[in-house]
């Protein structure tokens, strides 16, 4: 995480949210767009079984357009694949100094 949030420091340089994907979003003051991104990203990785076209149709009421919302699926299971990689081979995880 803490390559990712210097990433995610250099692109928005907001600590609200920089704060909130640390893991604290649902008590972050973030936008009801930006709570429904961390919600379906909990979901897609916690519980992907549970997520249906509804979740879909709730991501787009929210404004996110079709090509958005399959860019947030495919880096948040790119995530997920390469972070179950890194586990299953037992590599160590860099130290969160963030």
């Amino acid at each position: 995480m803490t390559h990712h949030g210097a990433a995610l420091r250099s692109e928005t340089n907001d600590a609200v949210l920089i704060q909130a994907a640390h893991g604290a979003w649902r008590q972050a003051p973030i936008s009801g767009r930006v709570r429904a991104l961390f919600d379906y990203a909990e979901r897609l990785t916690r519980a992907p079984s549970s997520l249906s076209k509804s979740d879909v149709d709730y991501l787009r009421a929210t404004g996110l357009t079709d090509r958005e919302i399959l860019s947030l699926v495919e880096v948040i299971a790119y995530f997920n694949f390469v972070n179950r990689l890194a586990e299953g081979l037992g590599v160590a995880l860099e130290h969160n100094d963030d």
